[in-house]
């Protein structure tokens, strides 16, 4: 068996790519991709946010942000909005093709395009080690990626970042059950 080492690299399956949302003071919407980013508890993310972005000087003012699940059918608007700055691109969302709805829970955006969103509170954000920890207030889902009042992610089509390549790649197929593939292993 042959291996190859790429060195200590935040390399990993699946990253998600989240679309992260604020607001700033005038009530403007601004949104960043990132990727780096995981759930940390129950009812909690964290996320390694530069400080330097608007996203993290909205949050520091507002104290909340929404995450939206990137999708397959929305890549380019997912792509451009953690390649534009919204420092100095002030209608990227817009440009991006997408439209928000304020959260009825945070004082954030929900991207009315992307199906999943998890609306959240800022519990810290350190910005020395630039790790910002979010409390989940609520999961939001459009009802166009339900099938019998389950979230379909078949209809939803959340895609992964792949870091090895640069690229992203879109999650669906189902190879088995949790909690229940691994019992054939059990007896």
């Amino acid at each position: 068996m042959s291996r190859k080492n790429f060195g200590a690299k935040p390399f990993s399956y699946p990253q998600p790519v989240w679309i992260i949302a604020t607001y700033d003071e005038n009530g403007n919407p601004d949104a960043m991709n990132a990727a780096w980013g995981g759930i940390s508890e129950s009812s909690e993310v964290s996320i390694c946010l530069t400080p330097s972005h608007r996203t993290c000087q909205n949050f520091a003012k507002t104290g909340a942000f929404t995450i939206s699940m990137a999708d397959a059918k929305h890549v380019a608007g997912c792509d451009y909005v953690g390649i534009a700055s919204g420092n100095s691109v002030p209608d990227k969302l817009q440009r991006a093709g997408f439209t928000v709805t304020k959260s009825e829970l945070v004082n954030a955006p929900v991207i009315n395009e992307l199906a999943v969103c998890m609306e959240c509170r800022v519990k810290s954000f350190d910005k020395d080690t630039c790790i910002l920890r979010g409390e989940i207030v609520n999961v939001s889902v459009d009802e166009s990626a339900l099938t019998d009042g389950k979230v379909d992610v078949a209809k939803v089509q959340p895609i992964s970042f792949d870091p090895f390549n640069n690229t992203y790649h879109v999650l669906g197929e189902k190879v088995g059950d949790a909690w229940g593939s691994g019992k054939t292993l059990c007896e």
